[in-house]
């Protein structure tokens, strides 16, 4: 396990952890979207299982070719926070669907272009290299970082408090191979970051991805390095572009 990060390097991490979270605890909840690969398919249509269903050529393309295992995020529009998570695993040249959770996403959804303080998740396929949390490694495959400074500020609403409990970084704007909380952003602070997959409060987020504990518990101790492990990210509109 990787040791925490000095406390001198808190207050960097805090103003980043906008990023996922905010003082508001507000956002659009509900119902999550319909599974994929349901009511949006034709029932005539053929299955390609060597293919992420619902995700056009654009994204598909950037899937690295050695990737066996993708978390897709399916936004339910431009627009809501709300989002299924899949997890696919690949055995042969097949993608078999692992398992499934309701989700949120950003609170006014997702953007192509994501900027700091916008409040929408970006849109993309982005590797999966490392995560960490408030609470010990439960056996995660990732480097794991546990640290009380992932601890959300006690100012924010009480149902955000355990948010980082359990997170996982997505690599937008960040450097791999460190602490999720490491406050580097390789492309400046314009462009956001501080990105994860988190613990679910029951609505969206400031940018991040979350779903509730037992799938986050799942998905530590299933994504393996040595497997590639990417995220798939987006509405339905922009997927399938």
């Amino acid at each position: 396990m990787r040791t925490g990060l000095a406390m001198a390097a808190c207050g960097a991490f805090l103003m980043s952890l906008t990023a996922c979270g905010g003082a508001d605890g507000g956002g659009e909840g509900g119902k999550a979207g319909t599974e994929p690969g349901k009511a949006r398919e034709s029932e005539t249509r053929p299955v390609d299982l060597t293919r992420i269903p619902g995700v056009g050529d654009r994204l598909q393309r950037r899937i690295p070719a050695d990737s066996r295992q993708i978390v897709a995020v399916y936004g339910e529009g431009r627009n809501s926070a709300d989002s299924t998570v899949v997890l696919y695993t690949k055995s042969g040249s097949v993608w078999k669907k692992t398992r499934t959770w309701a989700g949120h996403n950003g609170k006014r959804g997702w953007t192509t272009n994501h900027r700091e303080g916008d409040r929408r998740s970006p849109v993309g396929v982005f590797t999966l290299s490392d995560a960490g949390g408030v609470l010990a490694d439960p056996g995660a495959k990732l480097p794991y970082t546990r640290s009380a400074s992932f601890q959300a500020p006690r100012y924010w609403a009480k149902s955000h408090w355990n948010d980082f409990d359990y997170v996982i970084a997505i690599d937008y704007n960040r450097v791999k191979g460190t602490s999720p909380n490491d406050p580097t952003r390789p492309e400046g602070q314009s462009k956001g970051g501080g990105i994860w997959l988190h613990m679910d409060h029951g609505s969206g987020t400031s940018a991040c991805v979350s779903l509730p504990k037992s799938g986050m518990r799942y998905l530590l101790r299933t994504l393996d390095p040595a497997l590639h492990p990417v995220v798939v990210m987006g509405d339905e509109a922009d997927l399938k572009a």
